[in-house]
């Protein structure tokens, strides 16, 4: 792809996130959706690989059946009630119909079936922008609406994501599968505190969009796609396969790192609103994602190759380390300490 294609692409896609989440009529709103859509379709597409050309496919599919069900929720909204502006939401059908939309969108539970399939279609890079770029619009969308949602739907949605993100991530080989997985998971524990705390959601997602990114780009600089190339990775980028140890266990919300923070604030917001049994719940099955994060970790660090003479070892390369991979595992390791500083900005 061509410097002019990707600044192009890039372009459109700051674009349309910009005019999603500054609007405040549904048109626009959608507007900026599709705008997004059509830009990251070349990217997906860019390996010229079969399986590349099938996530295109699906992604596209899904999230034009996702923006048409926008539209649609929007349109019902407006032959009700004569209202087209966002925060306006208050038809119960169109309020149904948006939750849909924006599961499907972001690959909640029950309409999470694309996210895992894309991704493993998908080079890191343009991963990295899925699972963390891309949310970004559809979770404002969610934020504006979500004094008008259904919480109870809500939290079942969230609930069931944190279960099936867990679950299935456990038995998955290809590390793009199981970063899909985890944000399924992670997208059930923004989803469950938004009708209560939207602010709560908004915290959360970006401390998961600092720590995937520091996953997807230590996973992009040793080219690592499955757990097997993960295992050799220790004899090439020891100090870089030791931060990624950290980075892993702060996704899964281990203290003293910061990705304990948004799961301590989310189940002492749960606690507040006497939503006792879904905070046991998520925080259980929160479990489940540290299992294999933990496995993630443990070949990245612990497993060393076999030291026979038959086996060709891996050059222990001095390159220097990307500087944006530095700063994004510091601010994933560190921030729990100043977590009181954080709360007051947002």
């Amino acid at each position: 792809m061509t410097p002019q294609a990707k600044l192009i692409f890039t372009t459109s896609l700051l674009l349309g996130t910009t005019i999603t989440i500054s609007s405040n009529h549904w048109i626009t709103a959608w507007a900026g959706l599709e705008i997004n859509t059509l830009a990251v379709l070349p990217l997906i597409s860019k390996p010229h690989h079969p399986r590349s050309i099938e996530a295109a496919t699906k992604y596209f599919l899904t999230q034009a059946t996702a923006s048409a069900l926008v539209l649609f929720s929007s349109m019902t909204n407006a032959w009700y009630t004569g209202q087209w502006d966002i925060t306006n939401l208050t038809h119960p059908t169109s309020c149904l119909i948006l939750t849909s939309a924006i599961a499907m969108k972001l690959g909640l539970v029950p309409f999470h079936f694309w996210f895992p399939e894309v991704l493993q279609g998908s080079p890191l890079t343009t991963g990295l922008l899925l699972s963390t770029a891309m949310k970004f619009p559809p979770i404002t969308l969610l934020l504006m609406t979500s004094h008008s949602l259904n919480p109870t739907l809500l939290t079942c949605m969230a609930i069931s994501s944190a279960a099936l993100g867990g679950w299935m991530g456990l038995n998955q080989t290809q590390t793009r599968k199981i970063m899909a997985f985890s944000s399924i998971s992670h997208l059930g524990w923004m989803t469950i505190v938004i009708a209560y705390n939207p602010k709560l959601t908004l915290l959360n997602f970006y401390l998961y969009a600092l720590m995937t990114a520091a996953v997807f780009l230590t996973l992009n600089t040793n080219k690592i796609l499955k757990l097997s190339t993960m295992m050799t990775t220790w004899a090439k980028t020891p100090s870089l396969s030791a931060m990624l140890l950290l980075t892993l266990l702060s996704l899964a919300g281990l203290p003293p790192l910061t990705g304990f923070l948004p799961k301590w604030l989310i189940i002492q917001e749960l606690t507040k609103q006497e939503m006792i049994i879904a905070a046991t719940t998520i925080s259980l099955l929160s479990l489940l994602g540290l299992f294999f994060y933990l496995r993630l970790a443990y070949c990245a660090t612990i497993t060393l190759p076999p030291h026979t003479t038959s086996h060709v070892k891996q050059w222990h390369t001095n390159k220097p380390v990307n500087i944006s991979i530095a700063i994004l595992t510091t601010l994933s390791t560190m921030l729990l300490p100043i977590s009181p500083m954080i709360l007051t900005i947002v």
